[in-house]
């Protein structure tokens, strides 16, 4: 993992969430950037109010940066400023700086913030062109990542997550904790989604990962999945997600968007890729 962006908006969320960037850049070796946008609509012959918006906000982060900076093992913190849709310029800025990561905060279904990120925090995740880290202002950052939980649900998409996950949990030597979910008593479907949890037992296996399997019942996914979180004091939690869409799968669509909104640890989201 070579760089890692952090959507900033000088919220406590962002604060936090460059905390969190900075414990996995020191454990990974990667670069940082932080990419603040100009969402506001200003029209075009009033670009001296951009341009005063601009030396405010470089201003603001000539105090932070140095704070934060202090904390980074190697390397220095990259600013980039955007204007446009929060979302749409976080995607850009990611690809610009090819970016194995993008971290955003977000306020979760507690309140409401005058700053962007809480708000954009799922649209940043389904615009984005890399896995996305998104995690609540209250987390309480630790110093490294122990336990990854791992949800397997029916889809075949729950698969392509694995190789990503063994190489974070090789890098933070972390144990990947393979949960089934099952809310179906239909025995094709649980029959399925074993399959699954045997196949990335063996990928794991082949790599070396620590890992344990654990099958849960569970009427409401979400929170039996954040139940048992707390069990096994997860770290984070690492699920699919599309990009611009919703499925049929436990962890796709509405339900990976519930995990983000209710979850109390850091969500690592991948896009899945979908062949027709």
């Amino acid at each position: 993992m070579k760089h890692f962006l952090v959507a900033f908006d000088f919220s406590k969320n962002a604060l936090k969430t460059l905390e969190y960037a900075i414990m996995m850049a020191n454990k990974t070796g990667a670069d940082l950037s932080l990419v603040w946008v100009d969402s506001s609509s200003t029209p075009d012959n009033v670009l001296n109010i951009d341009q005063n918006l601009r030396i405010e906000t470089k201003k603001l982060f000539e105090e932070i940066i140095p704070k934060y900076e202090a904390t980074l093992h190697m390397g220095k913190i990259n600013l980039i400023l955007r204007k446009g849709k929060v979302y749409t310029e976080v995607a850009t800025a990611a690809r610009m700086v090819e970016a194995d990561i993008v971290f955003a905060g977000t306020h979760g279904v507690s309140g409401f913030e005058q700053y962007w990120i809480g708000s954009n925090a799922y649209r940043i995740v389904t615009n984005s062109p890399c896995p996305v880290i998104t995690l609540r202002g209250d987390y309480q950052v630790k110093e490294q990542i122990k336990n990854i939980l791992l949800p397997i649900d029916s889809t075949p998409e729950t698969k392509q997550k694995l190789p990503f996950a063994a190489r974070l949990a090789s890098i933070c030597q972390a144990t990947i904790h393979l949960v089934i979910v099952y809310n179906s008593p239909i025995g094709v479907i649980r029959h399925r989604m074993k399959s699954y949890a045997d196949e990335a037992i063996k990928m794991l296996q082949q790599q070396g990962v620590q890992y344990v399997l654990e099958e849960l019942e569970a009427d409401k996914l979400v929170t039996g999945l954040l139940d048992y979180a707390k069990t096994v004091d997860a770290d984070m939690i690492m699920m699919m997600t599309e990009q611009g869409g919703t499925s049929g799968g436990i962890f796709l669509g509405p339900y990976a968007q519930q995990l983000i909104n209710h979850s109390f640890i850091p969500i690592l989201s991948l896009q899945s890729q979908i062949h027709e």
